[in-house]
């Protein structure tokens, strides 16, 4: 029997792990609580919404040499669905040495930046549109120069990151942002959000990508000294004397195209006034702008009435090159009522496809099952449907829609109780098989897919959908991500090529709630079968290309170009049930079924600028071209190529294309490389220390880590002596 070597003196074991317990408890580097961007597929709508407007400041020593916003100013103007926005925030350098600052903010997934102007002292800085990297490359080497530079990239669809390089000590920063966006209702209900603050979010800092690290969280914790320091006290917005820090302002005008039925802002309080129906005028009151800053401005408005509404848009671009210069813009919308009664709702036919494969066993299957017994209640005696399940092959209920009866529905409930989930998932046949059915004449069709989308064919799918949307075998298609983890971007992309929305269920208990929602978003399309025609007025470049069906939650809207002179008429048609075509205005005319709406460019006022109508149909482009290129389209580097040029074209921050500008005053000496400092943040009003750790930490910090390690490795030396001991015993 082979002996073990002698066991380590007890005495010296202590005196090594004595050693290790002074290495380990030595002063550790303490690594931020991250903060990153929502995830962008959460469907909430938070996730437009990632970080708030702050300063990352490098050169500067915490605490020191802050970069406080002093006063923001918003003023909107929000034209029907269209906002344009300025922004204009001053920022001061209290410090004694130069900074290279870095201003992350928020901004939705619909917003189309066009603009960016920085203010350092007595230096205007206009950035100019460049390729990303060529962009990246110019600001790098001003940097390094000593000369003050600014760069504007986006990080994410929703996350944008301005650096500021060169500020000296005791400047003034002005920062003027430019950006449209297109307004979509919930509900009937327009918003206008301004992101002026986001709660704290955590990520581990080994878990972060390279993208995330700079995502740091800024804010600061409430504690009991913090007036006693002179900290911002989160929720007044105020320092130690009680005077505010950062104002807040803002000014937004309405002018909707059609009558404004009611806006309201609850989040601030505000006065608003009216110019004519279709106009109102909303200001801060001057009284709250002290603590304003700490939370978004929402400004929610509704449109329209009982009636049908249209509305037209037109822009007239100003002559010369480049821009929207030489070209005119118009948007058309179709405004469906606020409250539409069951006499006005056309027939449906619901089409489910049903994901019944292996990866959706379990959970995902009967989630998807409680979704649909609350669905089917949704439809009426005159309403059909059909379901097709596909996993490795795809199977319908019938070869043809069958009527909503109770009997068709227990057969349907019965077919999908059979099903427990196996096989491959081959999405493509399924699409294709769905789309092949038969329609019933003068019904609204609606396409719901439930899917985990587990799947690579994200393009196809996408292209395939577009091609199935309008005319004559048109549908909106919903989509919905059943599972822990959903492949959010096809669910997200199969809604929007569909004109449909998303929707995402990761908790059984979701699925009661989410079917009601798409009941009530479904169950009341005021107008199908949409037809556009351009009788006398010359258009081209029109998006989307079909139209698909009015529903009572969301209007439609149809943007391109003209030219030529303004005459003639654009004429949309469509079916609908009988108090829809009430429009009466116009020279508009209708029977219980069919609903004709005539828009006269010649009889509508231009608006003064062309800038956000065009802008809107290149994000719009931009947008669908993104979507294959994420999705490994084949030919990727040729629509890369084109949102790069639309960007260009239209100055557009995109993921390819950057702003930045250069003042070629060399302000610093380019031997100094400062170091990386953020500025805190307040915490968002309502807000706990337990969101960022605060006063009690959530989890241990690194020397409470090492402590409890070396109790472990005591007590494990403890236990393994013990041991040695027995053993010894034994052998002797």
């Amino acid at each position: 029997m082979k002996r073990l070597p002698p066991p380590l003196p007890f005495p010296h074991f202590l005196l090594l792990l004595q050693l290790f317990s002074l290495l380990v408890l030595l002063p550790l580097p303490r690594s931020a609580i991250g903060a990153p961007d929502d995830d962008p597929g959460s469907g909430t709508g938070s996730d437009n919404k990632t970080l708030s407007p702050y300063f990352r400041v490098r050169g500067a020593r915490p605490g020191v040499e802050a970069l406080p916003l002093r006063s923001t100013r918003v003023d909107a103007t929000v034209a029907g669905v269209i906002a344009d926005v300025r922004v204009t925030q001053v920022y001061t350098n209290t410090g004694t040495t130069p900074l290279e600052a870095i201003y992350v903010f928020p901004g939705s997934t619909r917003a189309a930046v066009h603009g960016l102007t920085m203010t350092l002292g007595d230096h205007r800085l206009e950035a100019e549109i460049r390729e990303r990297k060529q962009a990246r490359q110019i600001y790098e080497t001003a940097r390094s120069e000593g000369k003050t530079a600014s760069l504007l990239e986006q990080q994410r669809p929703n996350v944008f990151q301005m650096n500021v390089a060169n500020i000296l000590p005791g400047d003034e920063i002005t920062v003027e942002l430019r950006y449209t966006e297109l307004l979509s209702p919930e509900d009937g209900v327009y918003s206008f959000v301004y992101p002026g603050v986001v709660g704290p979010r955590y990520t581990g800092a080994s878990g972060a990508g390279p993208e995330d690290r700079w995502v740091a969280n800024p804010y600061i914790p409430k504690t009991a000294d913090d007036r006693r320091a002179g900290l911002t006290d989160p929720d007044a917005g105020t320092d130690a004397d009680g005077n505010p820090v950062s104002t807040f302002d803002i000014a937004v005008t309405l002018a909707a195209g059609v009558p404004v039925q009611e806006a309201v802002c609850r989040s601030h309080r505000t006065k608003i006034t009216y110019d004519d129906p279709s106009t109102a005028r909303i200001a801060l009151d001057p009284a709250a702008r002290a603590d304003a800053g700490n939370r978004d401005f929402i400004l929610r408005y509704r449109l329209a009435g009982e009636a049908l509404k249209t509305g037209l848009l037109i822009a007239e671009g100003p002559p010369g090159a480049g821009g929207a210069a030489g070209e005119n813009w118009f948007v058309a919308m179709i405004q469906p009522p606020a409250r539409p009664v069951a006499a006005s709702l056309p027939p449906r036919d619901y089409l489910f496809i049903i994901d019944v494969s292996g990866s959706m066993r379990g959970f995902p299957l009967q989630t998807t099952k409680t979704l649909l017994r609350g669905l089917f209640p949704t439809m009426r005696p005159q309403d059909t449907f059909n379901i097709v399940l596909f996993s490795g092959h795809s199977t319908s209920l019938a070869e043809a829609p069958v009527p909503a009866t109770p009997a068709n529905i227990r057969a349907a409930n019965e077919l999908l109780d059979r099903q427990y989930g196996y096989d491959g998932t081959e999405l493509l046949p399924a699409l294709r098989h769905a789309f092949s059915l038969p329609r019933p004449e003068a019904t609204s069709r609606t396409i719901a897919i439930v899917t985990d989308g587990y799947v690579t064919v994200e393009h196809e799918a996408f292209e395939l959908v577009r091609q199935h949307l309008g005319g004559e075998h048109g549908a909106n298609v919903f989509a919905f991500g059943i599972g822990s983890s959903v492949n959010r971007h096809l669910i997200e992309g199969l809604a929007r090529a569909g004109q449909g929305e998303p929707f995402i269920v990761t908790d059984p208990a979701e699925a009661e709630a989410v079917a009601a929602r798409l009941g009530k978003t479904i169950a009341s399309p005021v107008l199908t079968n949409i037809n556009v025609s351009f009788d006398g007025f010359d258009v081209y470049d029109v998006e989307p290309a079909t139209l698909p069906d009015v529903f009572a939650e969301r209007p439609v809207i149809l943007f391109g170009k003209w030219r030529g002179p303004r005459v003639g008429k654009i004429t949309l048609t469509g079916l609908a049930g009988g108090g829809a075509g009430e429009e009466g205005e116009g020279g508009n005319a209708h029977d219980s079924r069919r609903f004709t709406a005539a828009l006269f460019p010649g009889a509508t006022v231009p608006l003064p600028r062309a800038d956000g109508l065009s802008r809107l149909w290149a994000r719009h482009r931009i947008a669908q071209l993104g979507d294959d290129v994420e999705a490994g389209a084949a030919d990727r580097e040729e629509r890369i190529a084109e949102i790069t040029r639309l960007g260009l074209t239209w100055r557009l921050l995109t993921k390819y294309t950057s702003f930045v500008a250069v003042d070629h005053v060399v302000r610093r000496d380019p031997g100094t490389t400062p170091g990386p400092v953020r500025q805190p943040l307040p915490l968002p009003r309502g807000v706990e220390n337990s969101a960022v750790g605060g006063d009690i930490p959530t989890s241990p910090e690194p020397g409470t880590w090492a402590l409890m390690g070396v109790a472990a490795l005591v007590l494990g030396a403890a236990a393994w002596q013990r041991k040695q001991s027995r053993r010894r015993s034994a052998r002797s």
